[in-house]
């Protein structure tokens, strides 16, 4: 007997996410890893490799205590026996040692912490092979670029430098042996200079570690540093939390810029930093992805409705994607 009745749309979300994003081949080895709150979507993918005649195994671990906890060894085992591993689980395992020895075995691995059903349907039914194209272009700019400012209506007018820096691309599209990431993908990241951003930042879609913002957070930045904190009590709740981890933890860590033009704001982080139309920063740790700092947190928080200038030229205006176009 089933163990839950099928949701077609569920169904074909685990289809894209497992043909598209994955590649997954007839006779190759899917390894599911879910826990309790992430069950029905751990079921629906395993039902769905299994119809694509992929070897699928479905392995439920007791849910983590917190993100970054590592799996119990005999699944880390498992993910490097694997061709494919897709984890929806509701505590992260992105950043494990098990996720990075099983990629360097040559693994595929997409992980979805804190996903949920309605978010998985929504933006996995985004064209995955669009937001490939659309993601590695503004990477292509970012890699190319030295000086980024950003403003809005609000009240940010941010500055920084990414000379040097290299962007990362969370495409969605994880086909290739030991390529891992997100889903849903679909954004473009880079770590800003250390010391180099100046100005204001105003948050005010949402916030790791709060959820959606009822009023917005004022970031005052000097010198690569967050040094004041304005706002409501989310501004206080967001106080709270960097001072329990230092200097490190208030380092501009991240400049990142959503391109999956079917996810919204959520209050889900995992979401939220792939709305287009939408930049993020985030505060703490960036020594994973090309910067120099290593702090116990990595809080991004997302700005709405943005103008991004990349060494004078439009990237986006008001939200809008303009492509380079020169400032006038």
């Amino acid at each position: 007997m089933a163990l839950f009745d099928i949701n077609p749309e569920l169904y074909k979300a685990c289809e894209i996410a497992l043909k598209q994003c994955l590649g997954v081949r007839e006779g190759e080895s899917v390894v599911v890893i879910a826990d309790e709150p992430e069950r029905k979507i751990g079921y629906h993918l395993w039902m769905k490799a299994k119809e694509l005649n992929a070897e699928a195994v479905y392995i439920e671990i007791i849910p983590r205590k917190m993100h970054g906890e590592e799996p119990p060894k005999p699944v880390a085992e498992a993910m490097k026996a694997a061709n494919v591993v897709i984890a929806p689980t509701s505590k992260s395992i992105t950043h494990t040692l098990a996720k990075k020895e099983a990629c360097e075995k040559g693994t595929r691995v997409a992980t979805l912490p804190g996903i949920t059903e309605e978010i998985f349907i929504r933006t996995m039914s985004a064209d995955y092979e669009e937001i490939l194209e659309l993601t590695n272009r503004i990477a292509d700019i970012l890699d190319h670029g030295r000086i980024v400012r950003i403003t809005t209506s609000l009240g940010t007018d941010l500055e920084f430098s990414i000379e040097g820096r290299k962007a990362k691309r969370s495409t969605g599209i994880y086909r290739n042996p030991g390529e891992c990431g997100n889903l849903p993908g679909a954004e473009a990241y880079i770590a800003p200079v250390e010391g180099t951003a100046n100005g204001v930042a105003v948050i005010d879609g949402s916030m790791a570690g709060i959820g959606i913002l009822n009023s917005p957070i004022k970031l005052t930045i000097r010198e690569g540093l967050v040094e004041k904190i304005e706002g409501g009590d989310e501004a206080r709740k967001l106080e709270e939390i960097l001072s329990k981890y230092g200097k490190e933890a208030r380092n501009i860590a991240e400049f990142g810029i959503g391109t999956n033009p079917n996810a919204r704001i959520s209050g889900n982080i995992l979401e939220d930093e792939k709305v287009f139309g939408t930049v993020h920063i985030a505060l703490g740790s960036n020594y994973d992805f090309g910067g120099r700092v290593k702090a116990p947190i990595h809080l991004d928080g997302i700005i709405k409705t943005p103008t991004v200038l990349i060494d004078g030229k439009y990237l986006f205006r008001d939200g809008a994607l303009q492509g380079g176009k020169n400032e006038e």
